[in-house]
């Protein structure tokens, strides 16, 4: 075995910082495994980081990618659940502080000492990559591999509009933001019974057109809210910001209908310049959406398993890992919604 291996490294603060490096094959502790990648989601968060657009604290020099699946290598002397050969897919909590009041209860996904892959330890971005056993989830046997790799945005979706907010049959639910995130919580949304439409730009014409194939109704910003005033002069029962820019918050205050709900889980690194008093005048909740547990995992990975989300269908291209530039630049420019990279072609 090779003491190198290539990966995708941020190693500045600056943009542009992204070069493909070799790097050291990690060694395992006695609760860890060694994962061979089979393939690597690229996500937001991954191109904030290239373009020095982030507004959360980064290791550098780190190794990307937090959206994996792969095939176990080898087992820390302590690990029983899994063994070399077993088809697995990850969490991102890859350090946690196992003792404090959030984790004990479950919510190690809200520890303050919580760090991810990609940014607060080496990512998936690579051909082996270390991952605390805790954070692994056996791939149901009838599902790929590339399908798994995507289960944690399918993940943040789900937290986004199922786990965090009520949902009832027949809602009036609207996306703000076309994005991978924003696509699966409409997708999602539609699940739970909801009327959902999903909003972007012009430029995002690609992007609205998968909205439709996955059971939404696409509009431009200006189309908004007619949508959302429709049923009775009132708005939506719901709003879901996942556009990732701190303006679209005003507009879900706009369109939201009084006693409603928003469900915020796009960032926005830019200060607000608008009072949040509709929120008090219209009695809203304002909920804010971060990461998952090993519940909604669990959950997701039967939902792609059944096929009933089709997460694939985000997926505009497939790049080996050398060729991370043009995955990241494709995804970037808006032609798609979702970058994959391919480390192997082990299913």
């Amino acid at each position: 075995m090779s003491s190198t291996q290539p990966a995708v490294v941020n190693y500045a603060p600056d943009p542009g910082c992204v070069e493909l490096r070799d790097v050291p094959v990690p060694e395992i502790g006695p609760e860890d495994v060694l994962l061979d990648v089979a393939a690597v989601g690229v996500c937001g968060s991954d191109l904030h980081q290239w373009t020095a657009e982030h507004s959360w604290p980064v290791q550098y020099p780190v190794t990307l990618g937090h959206e994996f699946a792969g095939v176990v290598r080898q087992v820390g002397g302590q690990v029983s659940a899994f063994a070399p050969g077993d088809r697995v897919c990850s969490e991102t909590a890859a350090v946690i502080n196992e003792g404090s009041p959030l984790s004990r209860i479950g919510r190690y996904n809200l520890d303050p000492e919580r760090k991810g892959f990609g940014y607060g330890v080496d990512g998936a971005m690579t051909q082996q990559v270390r991952v605390p056993a805790r954070c692994l989830h056996r791939v149901p046997a009838g599902l790929g591999l590339q399908q798994a790799a995507l289960t944690e945005p399918c993940c943040v979706a789900f937290s986004a509009v199922a786990a965090n907010v009520d949902i009832l049959p027949g809602d009036r639910v609207l996306v703000l933001g076309p994005g991978p995130i924003g696509l699966l919580c409409g997708a999602l949304a539609r699940l739970r019974g909801a009327q959902v439409a999903v909003a972007g730009l012009a430029r995002d014409a690609q992007r609205l057109q998968l909205a439709t194939s996955l059971g939404c109704q696409a509009l431009t910003s200006d189309q908004c809210a007619d949508w959302a005033f429709q049923r009775d002069g009132l708005g939506c029962d719901g709003v879901v910001d996942a556009a990732g820019i701190s303006a679209t918050l005003r507009t879900a205050m706009e369109l939201v209908r009084p006693a409603g709900w928003i469900s915020k889980v796009g960032w926005g690194r830019e200060p607000l310049e608008f009072s949040l008093d509709p929120l008090v005048q219209k009695n809203v909740r304002l909920q804010g959406s971060f990461s998952h547990t090993w519940a909604t995992w669990e959950r997701v990975l039967c939902l792609l398993d059944s096929g009933a989300l089709p997460v694939l269908d985000i997926v505009g291209g497939t790049w080996p890992l050398d060729q991370w530039q043009a995955a990241f630049e494709t995804m970037h420019s808006g032609s798609i919604a979702k970058s994959l990279l391919l480390v192997s072609d082990a299913e």
